[in-house]
């Protein structure tokens, strides 16, 4: 029989042995592993912020100016001209397009010189052979001399008869005045010879300015005249625009006239972008009205020429009045226009405030040239994002270039 303390050893529950302290090392090991994979992140993070380009935002003082007067006009240019040649001829080659900026100097087009070479070559024959006549001339000349200089020793030893002596001199003044025909007659023969060569060199048409051709009007195998003589003759090989030389005309009706002044402000605004104010000015005012519709011209220059500005483009002025005391001035912030962004028909703007983006609504009150003009948003010296990857949103970390 089984005794009463088996049975209590039975019921006895028996402990596993306690791990020893020894295989408790991958403890700090999970924990270094950690910290390195948080590390990791933060570094790759900061490695793949976004590189954007941005600027810093001014103040400046601006006039509180009226608007004086109205009125519109169009873009012309003050030195524009259709180039064609000096003679009538066939054109060989044309070297220009439309659109093609070209300098002063430069070849627009070649005439056939057929007949201009061919004269030319004359002239140049001519001239060879008048210096050619000269040069005998003065050998001759060199020979008489020394002819009348032994005359005239055989004579003082009486060796010579007097018409002897007389035949020698005359022969060295025949040679002499010879000589001075010559002379001339090699001069005229250079001048035909430039003659020549100014009418080769008329075959070949030049830019009279830099500018950008805007029209071209010929083309190998026409014929091109300077004047017009009808059929198929051309009388230009193309017009060029000389497009530093932009500025507005504007008819003032002369009932206002006395409203405006020489270098007084001016804002044009371009039919074809009725957002973009551009500062300009007055240039002069023609002193003379046009009875048939009552207008005065005036002049209007652009304070800075911008490539969107083109010729014969329609364009509406507002003449300023002049701000009289500091009560009319005002700042505001200017930033590059390419900072504004829109958002749900709101003007933001993107600040850089320690490599973290925000984004911030603004108040546009106009643009000028390049510039926007900010009512409120911004602060001066903040600094605003121009260029950057298209998903930019508040709260990303970037990485900054200054334009």
């Amino acid at each position: 029989m089984t005794t009463m303390s088996e049975k209590l050893d039975s019921l006895r529950i028996e402990r596993e042995e306690e791990p020893s302290s020894s295989n408790r090392w991958w403890i700090p090991v999970a924990i270094i592993a950690l910290v390195a994979i948080a590390a990791g992140a933060w570094f790759t993070t900061r490695s793949t912020a976004a590189a954007v380009t941005t600027a810093v935002a001014r103040e400046i003082a601006v006039g509180n100016q009226q608007t004086v007067l109205n009125a519109s006009g169009y873009v012309t240019a003050r030195r524009q001209a259709t180039v064609s040649s000096k003679v009538t001829g066939k054109v060989l080659e044309v070297l220009i397009e439309e659109g093609m900026e070209v300098h002063e100097g430069q070849v627009l087009a070649r005439l056939d010189d057929a007949n201009a070479r061919a004269a030319y070559q004359l002239s140049d024959a001519q001239l060879q052979a008048s210096r050619a006549d000269l040069e005998e001339s003065r050998v001759r000349r060199r020979e008489a001399a020394l002819d009348l200089r032994r005359t005239r020793e055989l004579a003082a030893e009486g060796f010579a008869s007097e018409a002897e002596l007389d035949a020698a001199t005359a022969n060295v003044d025949s040679l002499d005045a010879r000589l001075e025909s010559q002379r001339q007659a090699v001069e005229v023969a250079e001048k035909a010879l430039a003659v020549a060569r100014q009418s080769l060199d008329d075959t070949v048409i030049r830019a009279p300015f830099a500018g950008i051709v805007v029209a071209k009007n010929a083309q190998p195998g026409e014929m091109i005249s300077p004047m017009s003589s009808g059929g198929f003759t051309r009388t230009g090989i193309g017009t060029i625009v000389d497009m530093a030389s932009l500025e507005i005309e504007v008819d003032v009706n002369e009932a206002y006239i006395n409203r405006v002044s020489p270098e007084q402000r001016v804002q044009a605004t371009l039919d074809s972008y009725p957002d973009w104010q551009i500062p300009s000015h007055v240039i002069a005012i023609i002193p003379t009205a046009d009875r048939q519709t009552a207008t005065v011209q005036v002049r209007v220059g652009f304070d800075e020429l911008d490539p969107r500005i083109l010729p014969d483009m329609g364009v509406k002025v507002a003449f300023q009045g002049a701000v009289t005391d500091q009560a009319g001035v005002s700042t505001v912030v200017v930033v590059p226009r390419k900072a504004i962004r829109s958002d749900g028909g709101t003007d933001i703007v993107l600040v850089v405030n320690d490599g973290v983006l925000e984004r911030r609504a603004v108040t546009v009150d106009q643009s000028s040239g390049d510039d926007a003009y900010l009512l409120s948003g911004l602060r001066s010296g903040e600094r605003v994002v121009l260029e950057g990857p298209a998903d930019l949103a508040d709260g990303d970390v970037i990485k900054e270039e200054t334009a």
